[in-house]
């Protein structure tokens, strides 16, 4: 199986570590890890990839900061041809950001399979991009794997299909866990 992962900013990086991990250890998997640029410095990005283990992205859409249409549209742009051209089984994406309704959209539209990694969590505040976000990116789910019960609660009230949704934990707790010895080791705190 071919499944597109997706990390664009920096809530993402914490959450794809852990995901892209499991891959590399499931040999029936191969996993592209797409990168698109949402948050792209160094102290964004780049840091965040080098200090928990992801891995160097397969693409880098380079996409940079504009407002949430022109970014989101971008997005949409330049990862169309990657999944025409890779032919993935899935694309994975995670959390609320642009990058994970634009990357949704985009295979939903192409007819691939889309995994909603963090679905079902609600704010219940339109005015937050991020809620138009998560709750676009629910409804065109084929997968949906929540981090809690509450988002279990959330998506069945919304009416989703139940053989669609997956509780399965919370992954920003795997990367804590992988991670608390380097951060119990850190003097930083301490300045």
């Amino acid at each position: 199986m071919k499944i597109i992962c997706v990390a664009g900013a920096r809530p993402n990086f914490m959450k794809i570590a852990p995901i892209m991990d499991a891959f590399n250890d499931a040999p029936d998997i191969e996993s592209i890890l797409v990168h698109t640029g949402q948050h792209y410095d160094e102290k964004m990005s780049k840091l965040f990839f080098r200090q928990l283990g992801i891995p160097e992205p397969d693409f880098n859409l380079g996409i940079g900061s504009a407002s949430h249409a022109v970014q989101t549209a971008e997005i949409i742009k330049a990862f169309e041809p990657v999944v025409l051209d890779q032919r993935p089984d899935a694309v994975l994406v995670v959390g609320d950001v642009n990058s994970t309704i634009a990357c949704g959209l985009v295979a939903a539209k192409l007819g691939v399979k889309l995994i909603h990694v963090e679905a079902g969590l609600r704010s219940f505040d339109r005015a937050m991009p991020e809620e138009i976000n998560r709750v676009l990116t629910d409804a065109i789910s084929d997968y949906l794997f929540v981090s809690e019960p509450s988002g279990v609660i959330n998506l069945m009230k919304e009416g989703v299909d139940e053989l669609k949704i997956h509780l399965v934990g919370n992954v920003m707790i795997d990367t804590l866990l992988k991670n608390k010895a380097k951060a119990d080791a850190s003097k930083i705190l301490e300045e």
